[in-house]
């Protein structure tokens, strides 16, 4: 999966650079980069606040269909 242009297009429609990610999250600009790229991915926490940053549910964060349960 290519999660990290799921990450691009959510940043983007919220007008966010990747600086500003970055100083939310506390960690290099060239973190969000590399998950960006799918040069790395990350960690969970990282993941819940940026699906909180960004206001979209983990599965929208990483561009997979929401299960029924």
């Amino acid at each position: 999966m290519n999660f990290g242009a799921n990450f691009k297009k959510i940043r983007m429609e919220c007008g966010y650079t990747q600086k500003y990610v970055a100083d939310k999250l506390e960690i290099f600009q060239s973190n969000v980069s590399d998950w960006e790229n799918d040069i790395s991915r990350p960690e969970y926490e990282k993941l819940i606040e940026l699906s909180r940053l960004y206001k979209v549910s983990l599965y929208e964060l990483l561009g997979i269909e929401q299960p029924l349960f």
